[in-house]
């Protein structure tokens, strides 16, 4: 998806650094124009100061996404993702364990699952980041509980994982 949507944007690195943050966080654009998470809209100034660029550099992106029919349909129809837990998994009495591994390798999430399952253990949220996005993805698993050292040890022992992290 990235590289589709960069290409149309290259010409133009401030309008990318636009279309970055609004495909990290799930911003989209309503056909009026509005650029809005779900119902709630964003002033342009808020965008573009969170992107580092002037505000009408985020009304030209806007333009340029309505003008383009591939770019409207992606940005009038993307949603966010929800809360991610994982920043404040601690206060929520909850573990994070994360997966660096070769993000073109498949089965290292199922894999994962498996380990986490023989344990007894819920996994409430799981988040892989995109790594046309990522320079260096991972695999962020939230769990009810915390996962073994044998378990830990286990996760690095599945193909093409690179490194396991737990807290």
């Amino acid at each position: 998806m990235w590289s589709r949507i960069s290409g149309k944007m290259q010409e133009f690195p401030a309008r990318l650094k636009v279309i970055r943050l609004m495909i990290e966080y799930g911003i989209g654009v309503t056909e009026s124009g509005k650029v809005a998470i779900g119902p709630i809209e964003i002033p342009d100034t808020s965008i573009a100061k969170a992107a580092g660029v002037d505000r009408r550099v985020v009304r030209k992106t806007v333009e340029q996404i309505l003008s383009d029919e591939n770019l409207r349909r992606i940005f009038t129809g993307i949603r966010p993702a929800g809360a991610f837990l994982a920043p404040i998994a601690k206060e929520l009495g909850l573990y994070v364990v994360e997966i660096k591994a070769d993000p073109t390798a498949s089965g290292i999430i199922a894999e994962a699952a498996k380990i986490i399952a023989s344990e007894g253990i819920s996994i409430r949220q799981a988040v892989a980041e995109d790594p046309e996005l990522f320079p260096e993805p991972k695999l962020i698993l939230v769990l009810e509980k915390p996962l073994s050292g044998e378990g830990l040890n286990k996760m690095l022992k599945i193909p093409h994982v690179k490194s396991v992290t737990a807290y």
